[in-house]
C-alpha cells in the first residue's frame, strides 16, 4: 500500500469500501438510487454505507450529476423558501424526462396531469422572488413558448444598465 505524508507523519489512506467500482459505476449509469446502493451493499458484502459516501463516489469517478439541471426550463436563481414549491418539483421532473431520464411512475403521473392542466388553462409557470409563493400560474403571452414565462433579460456581465430618468423636464 501506498503511504503518504502529513505534517511529517505517515499515515495509510483509508481503504475504500467499494469492493467492486465497476459494479457501482454501472449501478450508477443504470440510475439506481444512492439508497437502494447502501441496502445492496449492507446484504451483499455486509459492509454499511452511506448515501453521502456515493455521491462523492459519483463525482470522483466523474459521472454525471444525479440533478439534471436544464436554464431554459428553470432560467431563474430560485430563493431557498422557494425551492420545494410544487412547481419547481415539475419543471425539475420535465427537465428529468427531456434529459432522457426515465421518471418513476408516480412522478410521471403527476407530471403528465400538471401539464395537462397548464395546457387546458393555457397557462405557464411565473417565477417572483420577491413574493411569499414565489410560484404562479399566469396566461400563456406571445412570448411564451414552453412551459415558463420566459423573464426579462437581464444585462450581461460588465454591461452597463439602462439608467431610469430622474431628471425633472
Amino acid at each position: 500500500m501506498r503511504r503518504s505524508s502529513l505534517q511529517g507523519k505517515d499515515y495509510m489512506p483509508a481503504r475504500s469500501k467499494v469492493q467492486d467500482t465497476a459494479e457501482a459505476v454501472r449501478w450508477l449509469r443504470e440510475g439506481k438510487s444512492y439508497a437502494w446502493m447502501v441496502e445492496t451493499y449492507l446484504e451483499k458484502y455486509n459492509i454499511q454505507t452511506t448515501t453521502s459516501m456515493w455521491a462523492t463516489f459519483r463525482h470522483r469517478q466523474g459521472l454525471d450529476l444525479k440533478i439534471t439541471r436544464d436554464s431554459d426550463l428553470i432560467p431563474w436563481t430560485v430563493a431557498e423558501k422557494h425551492r420545494w414549491k410544487y412547481p419547481l418539483t415539475m419543471l425539475r421532473y420535465e427537465a428529468r424526462k427531456r434529459a432522457g431520464h426515465e421518471l418513476k411512475a408516480d412522478q410521471q403521473e403527476r407530471l403528465d396531469n400538471w401539464k395537462a392542466a397548464l395546457a387546458e388553462g393555457d397557462r405557464v409557470v411565473h417565477y417572483d422572488p420577491e413574493t411569499e409563493a414565489g410560484f404562479f400560474l399566469i396566461p400563456r403571452g406571445d412570448g411564451d413558448t414552453d412551459l415558463i414565462h420566459q423573464p426579462k433579460a437581464t444585462p450581461e456581465a460588465g454591461e452597463a444598465k439602462e439608467e431610469p430618468d430622474t431628471s425633472e423636464n
